[in-house]
């Protein structure tokens, strides 16, 4: 059993940054594939970006890559979310996820965990 809870969201301008971060409970954070989905208004859930175990694999969405940053310290039980280059549509509430499969996954029936979300609001 794990708990994630969420923080650092609030509200940027369009091309602004925001970290998001996510702190877990418990002693075997480094066994879990972790990852971040978000929800806008009227509309599904969707994959943002996750990472394995150790950190070495990152997959990403193709609407945040090259703007957005997973990492994960396995010492702090934390994951991140870097988020630079922010644009309005990148609004939403952001979720973490933390996953038993010995992957990465990026659709969110894999995940097991989630916390409570925190929002994101970009204006223009």
């Amino acid at each position: 059993q794990v708990q994630l809870v969420e923080s650092g969201g609030g509200l940027a301008q369009a091309g602004g940054s925001l970290r998001l971060s996510c702190a877990a409970s418990g002693r075997t954070f480094s066994r879990y594939g972790m990852g971040w989905f978000r929800l806008a208004p009227g509309k599904e859930r969707e994959f943002v970006a996750a990472i394995s175990r150790s950190g070495g694999i990152t997959p990403y969405a193709d609407s945040v890559k090259g703007r957005f940053t997973i990492s994960r310290d396995n010492a702090k039980n934390t994951v991140y979310l870097r988020m630079n280059n922010l644009k309005p549509e990148d609004t939403a509430v952001y979720y973490c996820a933390a996953s038993n499969s010995i992957m990465q996954p990026t659709t969110d029936s894999s995940y097991d965990y989630w916390g409570q979300g925190t929002q994101v609001t970009v204006s223009s």
